[in-house]
């Protein structure tokens, strides 16, 4: 091999890209952003309507099934009838509702339930939210794009 073929051969660097991080860090800001939003938000129903001991968890229920029905809502407008801007899914879909829902506090109001002796009380509620969640999603998403084909010309 002549020295013109070996210098052909040689691999060389790529061209520079963007770091990864640098092009992810306005989405990771914004679903912060909106996780805080719709923790504080959650928070402040728990607050408001706090649960009792032994009882049904009505508030994070209600809160679970509600942010997934505006979850149902708000995926069909952005992706079926209206462009939104790159960051509005992060900030609203994943940030606020992912923030607002929560089913790591279903979690452990079951575990509580359970560990306190009410256990027919735990099993519903781990039954009943799962159901009612997906059944938000569907309904409001299956109104909504019923809404919106009504309403085009």
């Amino acid at each position: 091999m002549t020295a013109p073929e070996a210098e052909s051969l040689r691999i060389r660097p790529a061209a520079p890209h963007p770091s990864a991080w640098r092009a992810q860090a306005p989405v990771v800001a914004v679903v912060a952003l909106g996780g805080g939003v719709g923790a504080a938000a959650r928070y402040a129903a728990s607050l408001w309507w706090p649960a009792h001991p032994g009882g049904f968890p009505w508030t994070i229920f209600w809160v679970n099934v509600a942010g997934c029905a505006v979850i149902g809502v708000f995926m069909v407008v952005i992706t079926e009838f209206r462009a939104a801007h790159r960051l509005v899914r992060p900030f609203f879909g994943t940030g606020v509702l992912g923030g607002f829902t929560t089913f790591s506090t279903y979690a452990v109001d079951i575990q509580k339930l359970v560990d306190s002796g009410h256990v027919r009380t735990g099993l519903t509620y781990l039954a009943a939210t799962p159901l009612a969640a997906l059944t938000a999603v569907w309904l409001a998403a299956w109104s909504t794009r019923r809404v919106l084909k009504w309403r085009q010309p």
